[in-house]
């Protein structure tokens, strides 16, 4: 693996560093500030970047002998109250390739406004957790805003298939077809029987019955191999960030839809190298509930959101749907 030097420059070594890959080979600030508002409140330039001028590699640096390409002089996009992302320093599909990328990528350093230090906590409980994070801080784990701050660089690498470079030294590669359930905010009201109706197109067996605890209700498609696909309606306390601008035609959504996978052993959703048989298993419920997903919004409108509080466009949701292997299906 390179050292960091060759992707941000020298003053930027210790930074946390995330890779966006940008499969179209044009540069994705913009997609970066809609994430960046996704999770943080205080989302704007503090410098801009600048057009693309040849420079020499970040740091000085070679990248296993290959040159970075040219790059724009870097902005400085703040991140909430206390951080900020440095760049983007543009890495060729050489360099990138060299880090595991099929694309040529930009590494952004993510790291304190002030130029300080942030204070950690104490030792991990446990280190097989989904996403490395642990592994990553085996000495100290982030807390407060930091945390937030590798927690938002894990989603956005998963959502991109891009990759974190903590502390600009440990690898963090989340795999993105982790990222299963959604939540539907829908334009108007989603009638029972018309979730269920909805919820049949998708997996035949689905059936209405009362949500846990009694209050309100939930559709459940159950199958024997693949675990549960849930829907449930919850009262809507307020909108995600991502949604914050959203145009909602009546005000917005009193309820909003939680589509939710169930696998057979939950306990695989937290550990970093789950079976072949839960994958198997969670590719299939991630393209059905992509499908129901795209069926609500299709009827009632309104937004769709991920696990990680990004908007799901409907490319998104196609991608997802179509990510399986082809013919395959709920076993019901």
């Amino acid at each position: 693996m390179a050292s960091v030097p060759a992707l941000v420059p020298a003053e930027h070594t210790s930074d946390h560093v995330l890779v966006v890959p940008r499969p179209d080979g044009a540069a994705a600030d913009h997609d970066l500030t809609e994430l960046a508002a996704a999770w943080f409140d205080d989302v704007r330039w503090l410098s801009a970047p600048s057009s693309a001028t040849p420079s020499r590699p970040a740091g000085g640096a070679r990248f296993h002998g290959v040159r970075a390409a040219p790059r724009p002089a870097a902005g400085v996009l703040r991140l909430g109250e206390e951080h900020r992302a440095t760049g983007p320093f543009l890495l060729d599909a050489a360099a990138a390739a060299a880090l595991g990328c099929a694309h040529p990528a930009d590494a952004w350093a993510l790291g304190r406004a002030d130029g300080a230090l942030d204070v950690r906590g104490g030792r991990p409980a446990v280190h097989d957790d989904r996403d490395g994070v642990a592994r990553a801080f085996a000495a100290a784990l982030p807390v407060g805003e930091e945390l937030r701050l590798v927690g938002w660089a894990v989603a956005v690498a998963r959502r991109v298939s891009g990759l974190l470079l903590a502390d600009g030294r440990q690898v963090l590669r989340p795999d993105p077809g982790a990222s299963v359930d959604l939540s539907v905010w829908p334009g108007r009201p989603v009638p029972a029987g018309e979730l269920l109706e909805v919820a049949r197109a998708v997996v035949a067996t689905a059936t209405l019955e009362a949500a846990p605890g009694g209050a309100g209700h939930r559709v459940l498609a159950r199958t024997p191999y693949d675990g549960d696909l849930v829907a449930t309606p919850e009262a809507a306390r307020g909108l995600p960030r991502a949604l914050a601008t959203h145009p909602w035609p009546d005000g917005a959504p009193a309820t909003v839809l939680r589509l939710a996978w169930r696998p057979q052993d939950p306990y695989e959703l937290q550990v970093a190298d789950p079976s072949g048989l839960h994958v198997i298993a969670r590719d299939r419920a991630r393209g059905l509930l992509a499908r129901l997903a795209a069926l609500l919004h299709e009827r009632a409108g309104g937004a769709v959101v991920d696990d990680a509080g990004f908007v799901a466009s409907a490319a998104d949701l196609e991608q997802r749907r179509l990510s399986p292997p082809p013919g395959a299906r709920a076993w019901v």
